[in-house]
Order: structure tokens, then C-alpha cells, then sequence
């Protein structure tokens, strides 16, 4: 199992509406394909200050490979309209975990 973790920094200017448009239009279109499920949205704590604050928003995907198929297919179009929509006003970037299951 592979998490799909984009960490972005929203400008104060534009929080409320940017954090909006995650929940009803980023994170939906995301998930619609099936390839990313699971999806979370999380504040990063102690990031906050006059310019902004950090969000997470995390997916799980089965694997590289289907992750990297919905990267092509669909996730590069999305980043797009979410630069194009607040410019310079966000900023992110993009991990990849891998789970590891621990004994019991």
C-alpha cells in the first residue's frame, strides 16, 4: 500500500476558499477514479503564521505503478487548475510512504 501525501502551504489571503475548494472539488476529482481512495485532509500543526498555514492531503493507491497511471491520466491536469486557480498564493509538494505493517 502506497500514501500519496501532498503538503501544501496556503496563503492567508486565500484559506478559507482554497481549503473549500479541497473538500468539494480537488480531493472528489482526486478520488473519483478509484485509483486514490481513502482520502484525508489534515491541518500541519505549528505551521501556521502571518503569511499561511500547511494542509496534508493524503490517498492511498495500491501501488507505483497505478499511482503513476493516475499522475499521467488525471493528477497532472488537476495540479494544473489548482496553480491556475491561486498562482502564487499556494505551494506544495509531494511524497510518496510506503506502509509497513508492524507485528502484534
Amino acid at each position: 500500500m502506497i500514501i500519496y501525501n501532498t503538503t501544501f502551504h496556503i496563503h492567508q489571503d486565500i484559506l478559507d476558499e482554497c481549503l473549500a475548494y479541497l473538500k468539494s472539488d480537488y480531493i472528489p476529482k482526486a478520488a473519483r477514479s478509484g485509483i486514490l481512495r481513502t482520502p484525508r485532509l489534515r491541518r500541519v500543526l505549528q505551521s501556521a503564521n502571518e503569511e499561511g498555514e500547511s494542509y496534508s492531503v493524503q490517498f492511498h493507491a495500491d501501488d507505483i505503478d497505478s499511482l503513476n497511471r493516475w499522475i499521467r491520466e488525471e493528477g497532472a491536469a488537476l495540479q494544473q487548475a489548482l496553480i491556475n486557480r491561486y498562482r502564487e498564493k499556494i505551494v506544495g509538494f509531494s511524497t510518496l510512504l510506503e506502509e509497513i505493517t508492524l507485528p502484534e
